[in-house]
């Protein structure tokens, strides 16, 4: 007949003696504080330059659909939806439609103009895989000298037809 050999202290059969100063308790402390100090030493997750490219040529050919007066051009960088939102002037709009309307009221209706548009200062910072934030300044010369300009932030979400501005909050500067 064939003995149990217990390792433990507590074991009731003859056990194998533990030394107090064994090692194992300091390779678990050693290994826990390891797997502990590795996310710390981790770069945080970069993404390709894509995004940053992708969404930097839409905002490139908004500005050149602004200055061909192609409004409906300008808006194709926005995400067409009625979940769109455009904060300015103190005044929230909502949805992709009422948007257009929006630009068409302020810079095509009558006495009014669209300007040239020069976008500056951009700042495009990925958030993830399918999502980044943008900051900048807009700048319209108009054809009576005066100069309209103010700053922009941008959210953009990554859709299977690209990357869309969903939500935009543009302020005048006084």
């Amino acid at each position: 007949m064939r003995e149990e050999i217990c390792y433990t202290r507590a074991c009731p059969r003859r056990a194998l003696p533990i030394p107090e100063d064994s090692i194992m308790p300091r390779l678990l402390f050693g290994l826990a504080l390891f797997l502990a100090i590795i996310p710390l030493t981790c770069p945080a997750p970069t993404f390709g330059g894509e995004a940053k490219s992708a969404i930097q040529k839409v905002l490139d050919q908004q500005q050149k659909d602004w200055n061909r007066h192609d409004l409906e051009g300008f808006m194709s960088g926005y995400w067409n939806s009625p979940d769109l939102t455009f904060f300015s002037t103190g005044s929230v709009t909502s949805g992709w439609q009422q948007t257009l309307e929006r630009y068409r009221k302020s810079y095509q209706s009558e006495s009014h103009e669209m300007g040239k548009l020069e976008f500056a200062d951009l700042q495009i910072e990925e958030l993830g895989p399918d999502a980044a934030f943008v900051r900048g300044s807009y700048h319209l010369t108009m054809s009576d000298g005066k100069t309209p300009h103010g700053f922009f932030t941008l959210i953009f979400r990554k859709f299977p037809q690209g990357w869309k501005i969903v939500h935009d909050h543009t302020s005048s500067a006084p």
